[in-house]
């Protein structure tokens, strides 16, 4: 596997403009267009059609993550409007406790006009449940990429999930150029969402509908579900020239016994539904790379390094197969008694990538220069520029209200 530190980003550019971008999605989910790229041959459907290009007794993996209402507005007593842009839970620093908290909790978060808030409560009146209370947010100081914000609203009847539903703004992608709306709130969540955490959609999976799914189950495509909540970082451009000077954001993945269980039986391979079910996918990978090479690994200390993979693939000795590395992460289960397996992952996947788990991805079509186009081309080569160049002149909608793609190289 080549090292691709000196990937220089400018190459992975192609014109966009601002009209092929998708500013609201379909009216109907599953009417989008499909770009089909099987074995290098190029083609298209519409996505309904999906499941006549997926093989009976294959096996679809879903990231069914749920999108949080992160964006909350304060007034200073000035009159300066303080945005804070909820990122990761630190307090209690379980996604679904800290949901589940009441009273008090604290997040990592993003600080908008940040120069009007030196120090000092901000704080709003909210109706929730009925009740008039008072939310309170407090600036701790700094956290990773942001800063640790405690929010206080002081009524133990009423859980943080219920506020953010209550005054919480839907995050959507900054390259809409436009405030989020109501409609926003169910067409920018997947059809089996479940789990809050993400401030992104992953947006490959906003195609499906029920009736795809069932059509899916009726062809006898095997449907399984992992988690990975998207962070902000998804959006994060590459401003370095080489992508070695990127540093990836870390986020929070979680999969089931049952889920591994499922990919062993399938050889170790699956197709993927979106690049953060790649992600997680592949990262599950190197998690039973290192619970192999590490034997007293602790389940706190699961965390998928940004280079792990061009590492090991230039360490001596024989390489894991997809089979031995999920064994691998189920005898790390048993031996800590986990039924779910919870960790961070920076993992970049770039051109020399080897991918191990993924050999297929429904996916949408991405922006110039993004870690996510590498991602793409690491799986299809330098035919992406085949790809997004008959996307571009068949008139197919970009980014992540536009239309899909299945990729099977």
């Amino acid at each position: 596997m080549n090292n691709p530190k000196h990937i220089r980003i400018a190459d992975y550019a192609y014109p966009l403009p601002d009209e092929r971008i998708a500013k609201y999605p379909l009216a109907d989910r599953d009417a989008s267009k499909l770009l089909l790229y099987r074995h290098g041959e190029i083609a298209e459907d519409v996505f309904h059609h999906l499941p006549d290009f997926i093989p009976s007794g294959e096996l679809l993996v879903f990231n069914n993550t749920k999108v949080i209402q992160a964006r909350l507005h304060f007034h200073k007593a000035t009159g300066a409007l303080i945005e804070v842009f909820c990122l990761e839970p630190l307090a209690p620093h379980d996604y679904q406790l800290n949901f589940a908290a009441r009273g008090r909790v604290s997040w990592t978060c993003l600080v908008g006009n940040l120069k009007k808030w030196k120090e000092g409560k901000l704080s709003r009146e909210i109706e929730v449940a009925g009740r008039t209370l008072t939310l309170t947010a407090e600036r701790k100081g700094l956290s990773g990429t942001g800063h640790e914000v405690v929010f206080d609203w002081g009524d133990e009847g009423v859980t943080f999930s219920e506020v953010l539903e209550a005054i919480g703004e839907l995050p959507i992608p900054p390259y809409l150029n436009r405030a989020t709306e109501d409609s926003d709130l169910r067409s920018y969540q997947t059809v089996y969402s479940k789990h809050k955490g993400s401030v992104a959609a992953p947006t490959a999976g906003l195609h499906f509908t029920e009736a795809v799914l069932e059509a899916l189950d009726a062809k006898g495509v095997e449907r399984n579900e992992i988690t990975l909540h998207v962070g902000a970082g998804t959006f994060k451009p590459v401003k370095s020239e080489e992508i070695g000077g990127h540093a990836m954001h870390a986020e929070w993945i979680a999969v089931k016994r049952e889920s591994i269980e499922r990919l062993l039986a399938h050889g170790g391979h699956c197709l993927a539904v979106g690049t953060t079910s790649v992600r997680t996918l592949e990262s599950l990978y190197y998690l039973g790379v290192m619970m192999e090479r590490q034997p007293d690994l602790s389940p706190c200390d699961l965390h998928v390094p940004q280079w792990i993979p061009y590492e090991y693939a230039d360490a001596e000795g024989a390489k894991l197969t997809a089979p031995e590395a999920l064994q691998a992460v189920l005898d790390f289960m048993d031996r800590h008694a986990l039924p779910v397996i919870h960790a961070a992952t920076q993992i970049i996947i770039a051109p020399g990538y080897s991918y191990h788990i993924v050999r297929g991805i429904v996916t949408n079509f991405h922006q110039p220069q993004s870690t996510l186009l590498l991602l793409v081309s690491a799986l299809v080569g330098e035919d992406w520029r085949r790809i997004y160049d008959y996307a571009l002149s068949h008139k197919f909608r970009f980014l992540s209200y536009g239309d899909s793609s299945l990729l099977l190289p």
